[in-house]
């Protein structure tokens, strides 16, 4: 079995992964910082982005697996991963802003949509609910 909306989903996160270390590079260098954040608002800013990929886009990746492993899946699950990964490019570019704005509360708002959605998903499954 191709898991082709997993697959699909982990290679764009990884494309995602590399664009914000990417991001947080150009700050280092243009402001060169060798470690830490050096105290720079704007690599402080970067560096959050990114460590809040890291730690939400692994569960979603998981999640989507198991359900796709479990036959559940479908062109509902492939909307729902490009939404969660256009939502983790949405919240980086909203990060560099001062001000709370659409882009940030936005990814904010769709992460944590997903993975409580995905969750329940995934527990009505095991449950054969559905």
């Amino acid at each position: 079995m191709i898991l082709t909306t997993t697959l699909s989903a982990a290679a764009a996160a990884a494309l995602i992964n590399f664009w914000l270390m990417l991001r947080c590079g150009s700050v280092r260098t243009s402001a060169r910082i060798i470690h830490g954040d050096g105290g720079n608002s704007l690599l402080i800013k970067r560096m959050r982005a990114h460590a809040n990929f890291v730690e939400s886009t692994p569960f979603v990746l998981i999640l989507i697996g198991a359900i796709e492993l479990a036959g559940k899946g479908g062109l509902w699950l492939s909307i729902v991963a490009g939404v969660y990964l256009l939502a983790r490019v949405a919240h980086p570019l909203g990060m560099d802003r001062d001000t709370p704005n659409a882009l940030r509360v936005g990814g904010i708002a769709i992460t944590m949509l997903t993975l409580i959605g995905l969750a329940v998903v995934a527990v009505l499954i095991t449950l054969g609910k559905i």
